[in-house]
């Protein structure tokens, strides 16, 4: 598996709502990820958010998401409906061996954050050429 999710509190979370009887709290961050090709994609939802606020950090292949969002609504406002989460944000992922955490690109369009990590080079498959016995044959390895 080259990506793991944590979220230490989703379980937490489940059984709340299940013996209260009570939605839980909406993800700040819902998150897809998929592969294409060599390189891995993870597109995290944003919106309303200061690009300057993101911060990315990487250590030990745990991929670190942190964002800010700030409520509009200025000083001595009368504030009727908050649905919208405001404040710091952050989100784990547990990057596989097998990816380049040395190359992640990172771009914030729309209000989604897109991450792309190409696949390690000594994790792509390779192709190992045999010879002996009067014949040279190709394995992928």
């Amino acid at each position: 598996m080259m990506l793991m999710r944590t979220d230490p509190f989703r379980e937490l979370d489940r059984l709340t709502q299940q013996l209260m009887g009570t939605t839980a709290r909406p993800a700040a961050m819902p998150m897809d990820a998929f592969r294409q090709g060599d390189t891995f994609v993870v597109e995290l939802d944003l919106p309303g958010v200061d690009p300057e606020s993101i911060d990315l950090d990487v250590e030990r292949n745990v991929l670190t998401v942190k964002a800010e969002r700030r409520s509009d609504a200025g000083e001595g406002a009368e504030v009727l409906i908050a649905e919208r989460p405001t404040g710091s944000f952050s989100r784990q992922m547990f990057l596989g061996e097998t990816l380049d955490t040395e190359r992640i690109d990172a771009s914030y369009e729309a209000g989604v954050l897109r991450l792309t990590i190409p696949v390690a080079e000594q994790a792509k498959p390779r192709k190992i050429s045999i010879t002996g016995g009067g014949a040279q044959k190709e394995i992928s390895g």
